[in-house]
């Protein structure tokens, strides 16, 4: 993962996965220059339409998510909250 962040250009991962990182990162910051040839280079690859859509969504969800909490400066809670709210989620699970 840390490789991908530094470089996705050379990072040690399979085409079709640094491809669809690619589209998603052009969906993300330049999204007026999204073609229907952007998706045709995926599926070339081997990519299916549902992990396209599948790409997309997760994709979609995140950056609905970050620009939510961007404009209502969410606070990210400490290191230890998290510790605490995992150990709670496998003693209780979600109820």
């Amino acid at each position: 993962m840390e490789a991908v962040l530094a470089d996705l250009d050379h990072a040690p991962i399979e085409e079709p996965l640094r491809a669809t990182l690619a589209f998603l990162r052009k969906v993300t910051r330049d999204y007026e220059s999204v073609t229907a040839d952007d998706v045709r280079q995926l599926l070339a690859l081997g990519v299916t339409p549902s992990q396209v859509e599948d790409a997309l969504s997760v994709a979609f969800a995140f950056n609905v998510i970050t620009r939510l909490a961007d404009t209502f400066e969410f606070e990210v809670g400490s290191r230890a909250s998290f510790d605490a709210g995992a150990r709670s989620l496998l003693a209780r699970g979600y109820r």
